[in-house]
């Protein structure tokens, strides 16, 4: 853990949070900024920045975690859809982020929905040559 991140003071339970659960590798509790109600955050207790450096052990427990959370969120909010998602924006510490989708556009980026959230603009797609040569890289780099 590092001393000074916010996450692992909370893991530490040096500071407050409404948890959801806990064991001995991951912890989840509620969003302070909460997209909607029931915005859970499931971290790690070991300090990891980013979610491409959880050992795969770990980002298991966290994904598993989040699963039984979105069923959890679908029978409490009776929502047909959860998201789950890893941004790592404002706290650098790896985090997953898991919402009852009251709404399709619910973790829509901002800048797809420039006319209001029934506005939805659908980003222009790439040539078909462009999406081939960006999946090989990505299949090349992946090996």
């Amino acid at each position: 853990m590092s001393a000074d991140c916010l996450f692992c003071r909370i893991a530490r339970g040096e500071l407050p949070a409404h948890k959801v659960h806990e064991d001995e590798h991951v912890l989840a509790f509620l969003d302070l900024h909460p997209i909607r109600p029931g915005h859970t955050l499931v971290i790690p207790k070991d300090h990891h920045v980013w979610f491409e450096d959880l050992p795969e052990a770990l980002a298991t427990s966290v994904t598993g975690c989040a699963q039984r959370l979105a069923r959890a969120m679908k029978r409490l909010y009776r929502v047909e859809r959860v998201a789950m998602f890893y941004t790592g924006i404002h706290v650098p510490h790896a985090h997953a982020h898991v919402v009852p989708m009251h709404h399709v556009h619910d973790v829509s980026s901002a800048a797809y929905l420039a006319d209001g959230p029934e506005g939805y603009a659908v980003p222009p797609q790439l040539p078909g040559d462009e999406m081939s040569r960006i999946a090989r890289e990505l299949q090349d780099t992946l090996q």
